[in-house]
């Protein structure tokens, strides 16, 4: 472990490389000079009929019927007491 802290002391203290010197105007100059990718319309319109299909859809589809157990906690079967819980029935 002696031998990496050493190691990156040295990187540390070593001066930083003249390449890397202005290095973000040029990176900014790059990132101007290219052109800005446009999505057609086409696109857009093909997305939003998607989720308009999707949602549609969704809320056409019967759900199953769902039904909640009771519980209450004063009554004489509960599904959370503690006794139907550790035996595995009331």
């Amino acid at each position: 472990m002696d031998n990496l802290d050493a190691v990156l002391m040295r990187l540390a203290q070593a001066p930083a490389p003249a390449s890397l010197d202005g290095i973000e105007a040029r990176v900014l100059a790059r990132i101007s000079a290219r052109p800005a990718v446009r999505v057609g319309m086409g696109v857009g319109a093909m997305t939003i009929a998607a989720a308009l299909v999707m949602g549609v859809v969704g809320a056409g589809v019967p759900a199953k019927q769902a039904s909640a157990a009771s519980l209450s906690p004063l009554g004489p079967v509960s599904p959370l007491a503690p006794s139907t819980l550790l035996l595995g029935a009331p």
